[in-house]
């Protein structure tokens, strides 16, 4: 039997940690569901997680590489501000449709009755995606697209947006596609 490269048997852990996470009435995850899936005990899941907290952190990790790398590429590929901003929402919304079981850990849903640090995180990240559609603002607004005073509210609307787009798409059983009508959306909240 030949033996699984380093670091793949953890990614497989959280993939099919992921696929559960895409039932959206699924049942609640639990260490021996996620062995039965991956037909390997849960002693096996232990050897490569402390605690299924551990599991979830290893996702979101996956959402924060994920997201941030895919938001400094805007922003070193885009000069105007509104641009930037646009880009990043249309982003945020496609990364979810292209993601379902990640929009329930972006959410907190999945996160419910977990380690409450792992909330927290998802707070920091909420945080950081907002300031960074603050910065992308202030480009605007230093262009003469947008008044500095509308900076703080604009990001903080347009945060909102997502968190709503992303909730809608998680709560429809993944039926309401996130992205769908954005650009418009997304232009009129920029306007």
């Amino acid at each position: 039997m030949a033996s699984t490269p380093p670091g793949q048997r953890r990614m497989q852990i959280l993939q099919a940690l992921a696929e559960m996470l895409e039932q959206p009435k699924g049942d609640k995850i639990t260490t021996a569901a996620l062995a039965r899936k991956l037909e390997f005990s849960e002693a096996a899941l232990y050897r490569h997680f402390a605690s299924k907290a551990q599991m979830f952190e290893g996702l979101i990790e996956f959402i924060e590489t994920s997201v941030f790398s895919l938001i400094n590429q805007i922003t070193e590929r885009q000069d105007d501000g509104l641009a930037q901003a646009r880009d990043m929402v249309g982003m945020l919304l496609q990364f979810a449709a292209n993601n379902p079981g990640m929009t329930r850990v972006l959410i907190g849903d999945a996160l419910v009755n977990e380690d409450e640090r792992l909330q927290q995180r998802m707070n920091q990240f909420y945080d950081r995606v907002e300031l960074a559609l603050k910065q992308a603002l202030r480009v605007a607004a230093a262009e003469g697209q947008a008044p500095e005073a509308e900076v703080t509210a604009r990001a903080g609307m347009l945060a909102s947006f997502v968190l709503g787009r992303w909730h809608r798409y998680a709560k429809s059983g993944f039926k309401q596609n996130p992205a769908q009508d954005a650009a418009l959306q997304i232009a009129l909240l920029l306007a």
